[in-house]
């Protein structure tokens, strides 16, 4: 691909990343940038699906807190994952963005498409950005896993995680241990050993067994998604 290391990617974006400093719901500042990013990489000519999580709605975490069993709270969740690709549908359309298709897990007809495999490589094929939602469907699991699991069903050359509040993955938590030091690179078999949480542990397991690419940077960087798309390690990059 002219122009770029990579002919297809996925991108994760987590919900925090659209609620911005609000914390919750959809902030629409930080909607537009994460719209104006993913055309920026999309102009490169690169096949962009995305993977979008739920948490500025609901997380699977705040269960106990509401009295919600987990599983229930999950599906809350991925409902959650179906707004904001609904939303960012509307961002990238608003942008200019030609063809823009969701895809969901479970199916909801009425306003997006069920996920299948050999579809969402066409639309892929054929310049559509695909929009992601509802995970892989079942409960007990973040969004993390499908995003590695989505990436290498579509045969992605790799996955992008965009990050709120941090831009690569660290020895430490930066938030409270300053100085903390940046990984450049390293491998899942460091990340897992390491203990290190920017992912799920399975995600991390699945996606070194696969040999799958991730790059971790930060989603409020402009021009970091292109960046790396373009051959520049931005952030972290994790391989096997």
């Amino acid at each position: 691909m002219a122009g770029s290391r990579y002919a297809r990617v996925v991108l994760k974006i987590s919900g925090e990343a659209l609620a911005g400093e609000r914390g919750w719901g959809v902030d629409p500042a930080s909607l537009a940038h994460i719209a104006r990013e993913i055309l920026t990489v999309r102009e490169l000519g690169v096949q962009v699906a995305v993977v979008i999580g739920g948490g500025n709605y609901f997380r699977g975490r705040m269960a106990d807190g509401w009295g919600i069993d987990r599983a229930e709270a999950d599906n809350i969740g991925m409902l959650g994952t179906v707004m904001n690709a609904l939303t960012l549908r509307g961002a990238l359309t608003g942008a200019g963005a030609r063809n823009v298709r969701v895809m969901t897990a479970i199916p909801m007809t009425s306003m997006a498409e069920p996920f299948i495999r050999l579809r969402a490589v066409r639309h892929l094929e054929h310049g559509a950005l695909v929009l992601l939602a509802g995970g892989i469907g079942q409960p007990y699991v973040t969004t993390d896993y499908p995003a590695v699991q989505r990436a290498l069903e579509l045969g992605a050359d790799a996955l992008l995680v965009a990050k709120r509040g941090v831009d690569g993955v660290y020895a430490a938590d930066p938030n409270t241990t300053p100085g903390a030091r940046r990984y450049t690179s390293l491998t899942y078999a460091e990340a897992l050993a390491g203990n290190i949480r920017v992912m799920d542990a399975g995600a991390f397991v699945l996606a070194g067994e696969q040999g799958l690419v991730t790059h971790v940077f930060d989603v409020a960087a402009t021009g970091a998604m292109r960046a790396v798309c373009e051959g520049e390690d931005v952030g972290t990059r994790i391989h096997a």
